[in-house]
């Protein structure tokens, strides 16, 4: 499968398989960040275009200035990276990540990171598969503050 930068024409493709990794994201939201991926140079997206048209996944990355678990600067990251369901367990993830890699090292970079949510198992398998080591684990929290105090 062929894996290269998103084009400006990719936007409609992109988009519904960036609505599926996050569902939650407003449609404007979405349109607004895949635009910085045509007009700032630290970020890059890649995708799969399917033989018979059409395209079967993405990694977007970008580069941090630092990164846990990390010695280096900057810290190529992946930033999203989705495959469609018939697609998976056929190496296009792979080849997604080694584009976003080759990139990183282009940019300076000597090491990448990423992460997942602690549930998904299935994020967890495909990145050690690829050779990155968990280092570390994180329960984030939230409360919602009203007008008074109470």
């Amino acid at each position: 499968m062929e894996i290269r930068r998103a084009l400006p024409s990719d936007r409609d493709e992109w988009l519904r398989m960036r609505s599926a990794l996050w569902p939650d994201c407003p449609t404007d939201k979405h349109v607004e960040e895949m635009a910085e991926y045509f007009a700032v140079a630290k970020v890059a997206a890649f995708v799969a275009v399917r033989p018979e048209g059409g395209l079967g996944g993405f990694l977007e990355a970008g580069l941090r200035p630092y990164a846990d678990g990390c010695d280096t600067k900057p810290v190529g990251y992946i930033e999203g990276w989705y495959v469609d369901a018939d697609l998976r367990l056929h190496g296009i993830g792979a080849q997604l990540v080694r584009a976003a890699e080759d990139w990183a090292r282009e940019q300076g970079c000597r090491e990448m990171a990423s992460d997942c949510d602690l549930g998904n198992e299935v994020s967890l398998r495909a990145h050690l598969a690829l050779g990155y080591t968990e280092v570390g684990r994180v329960i984030q929290f939230k409360k919602w503050l009203s007008a008074g105090r109470g």
